[in-house]
């Protein structure tokens, strides 16, 4: 049985500890807003965070979260950087075919979280992991500056 923390609640999960967490999320667990992209890591569609980190849940085996926090897109609105995010998204129009979307908030609120001000520059480096194939990538910039701004100001949404 391995001990993993999914979105606040500890689970007891008898899963072998090679399993990569995104089929822990979606197919154990039944939480399927973290989407599967391209199984190497290079998309970021999967992305969650791992005590805060944005890492790619479809290379990061389950062993490597023991007694961490795993957070999914699904928890995303339970704290404030996460509001903003989401209300930027919405109020900007960001989201156009959708997909990578999940793993684009969850690579922004790690930045966002780490650094509340970033600059164009700090933005493209942090999500420059992190594909869109419908080119949204102006909106997700413009997205994130927008709930920079929010959280600075004390209105996250």
């Amino acid at each position: 049985m391995l001990k993993i923390d999914i979105n606040g609640q500890a689970r007891a999960l008898d899963i072998d500890d090679d399993t990569p967490v995104l089929w822990l999320v979606r197919d154990v667990l039944g939480l399927t807003g973290t989407k599967f992209g391209c199984g190497m890591g290079l998309c970021g569609a999967c992305t969650v965070r791992v005590d805060g980190t944005a890492v790619r849940s479809c290379i990061t085996p389950v062993s490597d979260v023991v007694g961490k926090r795993v957070t999914t897109i699904e928890r995303l609105d339970r704290d404030r950087v996460g509001r903003a995010l989401q209300r930027a998204w919405l109020d900007l129009e960001v989201v156009q075919c959708g997909y990578c979307q999940s793993g684009q908030l969850m690579q922004a609120a790690a930045l966002l979280a780490g650094n509340p001000a970033p600059d164009d520059d700090a933005i493209d480096a942090a999500m420059s992991g992190n594909l869109c194939r419908c080119g949204t990538y102006p909106r997700i910039r413009a997205g994130i500056h927008a709930a920079a701004r929010a959280l600075a100001d004390g209105k996250e949404g």
